[in-house]
């Protein structure tokens, strides 16, 4: 399989909502290969977040993709709402929803691209047998809901296992990893067979974004492939 370029994808929860289109801005201009948006409830995850709207906003501030993440209750509801506000990837969890493989032909059907997860606690069972039916595999390194948790590198071992399933298939779906991201975590990450890196304090808690993205993207040291 042909090696991926290792892809920084800044989580705006960790972004200065004051200035919410600088912010992203200056993370697309410091090199970011997509925007991570957090979607809370209050119902499956105890915080809220934002919705629809500040993802359409968004949209209009940048010109790479929007990464959107439903920690949400009942998602296949939304779908089409995050899709119309300009989702290029929508990732749900899979413990969230009764009928996976609908679920992830309804978000393809509107052109966008299918991503599943699963809190640390949760096995990947629960959606392996799905997996040529998403292009994005998102690994929670934190339980999902809030932001500034430690890694947990034992996760990592999931993504090992998807390494060699994404191999032993012929499948093509990218591996993201999402909490506790550091320029150390990262090597850790990406040596395990990460594609996708999502950061949020590490990056935006930085004075310089770009120089913060680029440690990332440089931790990057004989990946597995």
């Amino acid at each position: 399989m042909k090696k991926r370029k290792i892809e920084i994808a800044p989580s705006i929860l960790a972004a200065d909502f004051r200035r919410l289109e600088r912010e992203v801005k200056a993370v697309q201009d410091g090199g970011a290969d997509r925007i991570h948006c957090d979607i809370m409830d209050g119902v499956f995850v105890t915080n809220i977040s934002f919705g629809p709207m500040v993802v359409a906003a968004v949209k209009k501030c940048v010109t790479i993709p929007l990464d959107v993440h439903l920690m949400i209750a009942a998602p296949q509801k939304y779908i089409a709402r995050f899709c119309d506000a300009g989702a290029d990837n929508l990732t749900v969890h899979a413990d969230a929803v009764d009928d996976l493989p609908g679920t992830f032909d309804a978000i393809r059907a509107l052109g966008v691209r299918a991503g599943v997860t699963v809190n640390p606690d949760k096995p990947v069972s629960l959606f392996q047998r799905y997996l040529d039916k998403v292009d994005l595999v998102l690994i929670m390194s934190v339980y999902a809901g809030f932001g500034g948790q430690k890694f947990m590198p034992e996760v990592l071992e999931k993504v090992r296992s998807l390494v060699t399933e994404r191999r032993r298939s012929g499948l093509d779906f990218a591996i993201e990893i999402d909490g506790g991201i550091t320029a150390e975590t990262a090597a850790a990450s990406i040596n395990s067979g990460v594609d996708v890196l999502v950061s949020g304090s590490y990056i935006f808690g930085s004075a310089d974004y770009h120089a913060a993205i680029e440690r990332l993207r440089g931790a990057e040291q004989g990946r597995a492939q």
